[in-house]
């Protein structure tokens, strides 16, 4: 055991010379500070004494026989507390409204217990503080003799706890446990400093040396009967998965496991016998374990009861569920540590429960196990939880251990549970291949009635076979005689088809010659201005086909070039009769730069409706234009209009010839003028 022998017990009055006006003058300020506030507080309560009985091998530590300091700032000393100032707001936890436990994981606490020895006592009590979680313990007891005869207490000190090696315990035990010499007929009041990242509690227990050998060896030989245990089911289903090659016992296998490693932090024993010598691994071990047993569940759980294909809806919400929580149970692990990170496993936790509910109910009997099982630990871990929110519920030794029976509970029924679901799908398997075999049966049957009438088929056949070959051989004679005739028959049609053919090809040049003289004759006609609509729209039938013309015109005369950027090349664009540039991508439509850009109605019409325009020196009259193109008067006007300004436009142009084709007026260049200004726009 390690004794540090405390610097402030020996401090007199040149304490402030020796440690510096600086130090005076902070420790000054925050008495003072401690002091206002515990003026305006209530008034603080003692601890009660606790007496101690030979006749009693343990003690439990009642909220009542200790009271409790926090230290928001941890710099407070043996000395700080031990002033006035400060001893005075030690609070005793019963009935102050507090919880017996650490609140903020920021903040140092301190704990003042006072403990009157028996005059007969021969025997080394022992104070053991449960929880092992605490990352730094320094507990304070009094020197042999200190008190005595207005001598000042005198205190020396033993520094632990989990942030530091296991070889600093004083004694080699999983929970922390520290000695009380004794101390005949004496009162002695014993100080424990704390501080830890996570909330943990005080509860504590006092034990003689004579009941904590008997104690200690039931506790570790309990523990080696339940870790004896897991070992046992992860090796046991770890075999069956390699016979069975089954999924869903390995991922049994990976739960029991991430189980052990969260109950061997938990009760310390992974810290003493695993990683002693590494402090940061068992925090990170307790922080990442809880994780682990949440992960691993989910998919034992997922496989055990088939949910992807027995309940999909759920399935994936399970998924996103778990994936959520454990990556906010991390983020709080590595950066927040808020002390509430165990109610992030109600939800997952919860709604696996409810899936499996939903299974059993959709017919899959094995999972009522689940329920059970995750029934019996949800019981035990209320327990848990009471104790981290520092809540006195059925606090003793079967609530402390009833987590570790739950989860041996639920290990050993979820192990018969997928037992027995293994043994639901052999059972249905052997019914379906006794029903195959059946079916073989039947279709072998089937087979050799099916052989049997084969075999009179091929006698019939045999039989029928002779006949017909005497018939073929007649037959075949018979056919070679018209096979004569035939051949005869066929050098004559052949000789007809020829001179079909030549008559074939002289009409179909006949007909070509003329299609050819009509369309020059509808075009002629277009020229003299002797067509009407119909007419019109037989040589212009459709929209295609005037986009066609007009890109013709546009592009086959001065060929392609930019509207944009002047370039040369084009390629074919995605509308019809368009081009695109190849280097700026511009793409031009065949109507841009004509007078039927923008045409609100059919392009047909209005390629005639400039026809009649230009034929009639723009003498026609709008609505006479409206009654033949069926069209509204405005709009008939509107175009008419825009028709007649360009042929105004054309006469005036210097290169305009009296008589010329009516596709000049088509491409007006003040169209296209006004098209680039509305480009640039």
């Amino acid at each position: 055991m390690q004794h540090v022998s405390n610097p402030i017990s020996s401090q007199v009055p040149g304490w402030a010379t020796r440690k510096g006006l600086g130090r005076l003058f902070s420790t000054g300020l925050l008495l003072l500070a401690l002091l206002a506030s515990s003026l305006s507080s209530r008034a603080a309560v003692p601890e009660d004494t606790l007496a101690v009985n030979p006749a009693q091998r343990s003690i439990y530590m009642d909220e009542n026989y200790y009271s409790v300091l926090e230290d928001p700032t941890g710099r407070l000393t043996l000395a700080d507390v031990q002033s006035p100032a400060l001893a005075a707001r030690f609070q005793k936890l019963r009935g102050s409204g507090q919880p017996p436990n650490i609140q903020h994981p920021s903040s140092t606490y301190w704990l003042r217990i006072t403990v009157r020895h028996p005059a007969t006592e021969t025997a080394t009590w022992y104070l053991e503080l449960y929880d092992s979680h605490i990352g730094r313990a320094v507990f304070f007891r009094p020197v042999a003799d200190a008190g005595l005869a207005g001598a000042p207490a005198a205190y020396d000190s033993v520094a632990t706890g989990a942030s530091l090696p296991f070889a600093t315990r004083p004694h080699p035990y999983k929970n922390f446990l520290f000695d009380l010499p004794p101390r005949r007929g004496q009162t002695a009041t014993y100080y424990l400093r704390l501080r830890s990242d996570t909330r943990t509690s005080f509860r504590a227990m006092l034990h003689s040396s004579d009941g904590l050998i008997p104690e200690l060896s039931v506790q570790y030989w309990l523990l080696g009967v339940f870790y004896g245990i897991l070992f046992i089911m992860v090796l046991y289903n770890l075999i069956l998965f390699f016979f069975l090659k089954e999924q869903t016992y390995f991922s049994y296998v990976l739960y029991v496991v991430s189980g052990a490693l969260l109950f061997l932090t938990e009760d310390g024993l992974g810290f003493q016998y695993l990683w002693a010598g590494w402090p940061g691994l068992n925090h990170f071990i307790g922080a990442i374990a809880p994780v682990l047993l949440l992960l691993t569940f989910a998919l034992y759980a997922s496989g055990f009861l088939d949910t992807a294909s027995r309940l999909p809806a759920l399935h994936r919400i399970g998924r996103w569920v778990v994936g959520v929580s454990t990556a906010l149970l991390v983020v709080d692990a590595a950066v927040i540590h808020s002390g509430f990170s165990f109610w992030l496993y109600l939800l997952p936790y919860g709604l696996l429960y409810y899936i499996a509910y939903q299974a059993y109910r959709s017919g899959l009997k094995p999972a009522r196990y689940l329920l059970l099982g995750q029934g019996l630990v949800a019981s035990s871990l209320a327990f848990l939880i009471m104790r981290k929110l520092g809540i006195d519920f059925y606090n003793n030794a079967y609530t402390v251990y009833s987590l570790y029976v739950a989860f041996v509970a639920e290990v050993v029924v979820l192990s018969y549970a997928l037992g027995e679901k293994i043994k639901g799908i052999m059972d249905t398997t052997l019914l379906t291949q006794n029903r195959l075999l059946k079916q073989l049966r039947k279709k072998h049957q089937a087979q050799d009635r099916l052989v049997e009438q084969m075999r009179e088929n091929q006698e019939l056949k045999d039989h029928l076979n002779t006949e017909l070959e005497a018939l073929v051989t007649q037959r075949t004679a018979e056919l070679r005689r018209q096979n004569d005739t035939v051949a005869a028959q066929n050098r004559e049609l052949l000789e007809a088809n020829g001179l079909l053919a030549l008559q074939s090809a002289a009409i179909e040049k006949l007909n070509s010659e003329l299609s050819r003289d009509l369309h020059a004759e509808k075009a002629a006609r277009i020229e003299a201005r002797e067509v009407d609509f119909g007419e019109f729209s037989q040589i212009y039938p459709d929209k295609d086909a005037c986009l066609r013309y007009l890109a013709d015109l546009k592009w086959a005369q001065g060929g392609y070039r930019c509207r944009k950027c002047g370039h040369e090349k084009s390629c074919e664009a995605r509308e019809p009769h368009a081009r695109r540039c190849t280097r700026c991508r511009y793409v031009e439509s065949a109507t841009a730069g004509t007078l039927l850009q923008k045409c609100k109605f059919s392009i047909v019409k209005a390629l005639y409706a400039v026809f009649l325009l230009h034929a009639h020196k723009g003498n026609y009259s709008p609505a006479e234009l409206a009654r033949v193109l069926e069209l509204r008067q405005a709009t008939s006007w509107a175009f008419a209009q825009k028709v007649l300004a360009a042929l105004q436009r054309r006469r005036l142009a210097s290169d305009y010839e009296d008589g010329e084709p009516w596709t000049h007026v088509l491409l007006d260049a003040t169209a296209e003028a006004e098209l680039a200004e509305i480009e640039e726009m």
